[in-house]
């Protein structure tokens, strides 16, 4: 069987825009000191009538219509969301009817901010067994499950959606070697899992007058904790993955990670040792996408024309559970639709 990538990409974010100066405010905090602790200026906010599938759904139309794919030509959707429209049923599902992909099985990862790299690599492994497209899709709508007077979280999160079509990749191209997805890496540190959550609503805590009161639906991190995680697990996380794929970290051309916080992000980028990859944000306009972060940003860079044939792609994601995972893949030949919006090497004030 041919090799897995990525043949097409596609994104969508709200329409709304939110600043700092409209959260900076109930946060205890100013907007300037939220772009020297983050990097962010501001970021989106679905609208009251989208959920989580709508945003989906949007992704979802762009990326098919990039590859000139049919809904249904799809035998998978796998999207990632820790925000789904309902416990249940799964918010893949009713993607699938709003696009008409009849034929494709749909069904929900969970792995937090990491969940787009999850959903990647199950999606891989099913294609490998001979289906020829599949749609994965990371997607959150964060706003809400924020508490705005917790400056720890509501400073970070915006809402969006980013989704990719995967298929058989070429082979033998691209410096002569076979493009497509070469590595992937999946790794839980479950003993650490307190350090993000959502404590109620599930059957630990089920939703009640007294959580709500007691504010245990919202969204809740351990700041320093998760500070710590990255900088324990991420480089030992990604050199891993390039030994197993036989890669050097200086044969990687572009870094998307996670678009988690872009002051962590410098912290934690000089211990990668990725010297010669241009590393990517989107996070000052979109601010933490959760499971949306990575595709958003790897369809901004796309768009913008900026990953050539050949190039070497490594992507990561990070978050509850606690969870790492990331994927190394050889960039080929895609359509590409019209500019975006440029994304941004880390540029923090402050």
């Amino acid at each position: 069987m041919p090799p897995i990538g990525i043949v097409s990409t596609g994104s969508y974010v709200p329409s709304t825009v939110v600043t700092n100066e409209e959260i900076a405010g109930n946060a205890g905090v100013t907007a300037e000191w939220i772009v020297r602790k983050t990097g962010i200026h501001e970021r989106r906010r679905a609208a009251d009538h989208e959920a989580t599938s709508d945003l989906a759904a949007h992704a979802a139309r762009n990326a098919l219509a990039q590859a000139g794919l049919h809904p249904e030509q799809l035998s998978y959707i796998v999207l990632a969301t820790s925000t789904p429209d309902h416990p249940q049923p799964a918010t893949a599902s009713i993607v699938q009817g709003l696009i008409g992909a009849t034929n494709a099985a749909a069904f929900d990862v969970n792995a937090v901010c990491s969940g787009f790299v999850y959903a990647l690599t199950v999606a891989e492994r099913l294609l490998a067994g001979g289906r020829q497209f599949g749609l994965v899709i990371g997607v959150d709508i964060y706003s809400r499950i924020l508490d705005y007077t917790d400056r720890k979280t509501c400073i970070l999160f915006g809402d969006g959606a980013g989704a990719v079509v995967l298929g058989p990749a070429e082979q033998g191209q691209g410096q002569g070697q076979g493009q497509g997805i070469l590595e992937t890496g999946l790794i839980t540190h479950g003993d650490q899992h307190r350090l993000i959550s959502v404590p109620a609503g599930g059957s630990r805590i089920p939703p009640s007058t007294e959580s709500v009161e007691a504010g245990q639906h919202f969204f809740r991190m351990d700041g320093r904790g998760v500070r710590g995680f990255v900088h324990e697990n991420l480089p030992a996380a990604l050199h891993r993955l390039l030994d197993q794929a036989g890669v050097s970290a200086d044969e990687v051309d572009h870094f998307i990670p996670h678009q988690a916080n872009g002051v962590m992000l410098h912290e934690v980028w000089p211990e990668l040792g990725l010297d010669r990859a241009e590393l990517h944000l989107a996070l000052k306009r979109y601010g933490n996408t959760g499971s949306g972060s990575v595709p958003i940003t790897l369809d901004l860079v796309h768009r913008q024309g900026l990953l050539a044939e050949g190039d070497v792609v490594l992507l990561t994601g990070f978050g509850g559970g606690m969870n790492v995972g990331s994927a190394l893949l050889r960039w080929g030949a895609t359509a590409c639709a019209a500019p975006a919006r440029r994304t941004e090497r880390l540029s923090l004030a402050g």
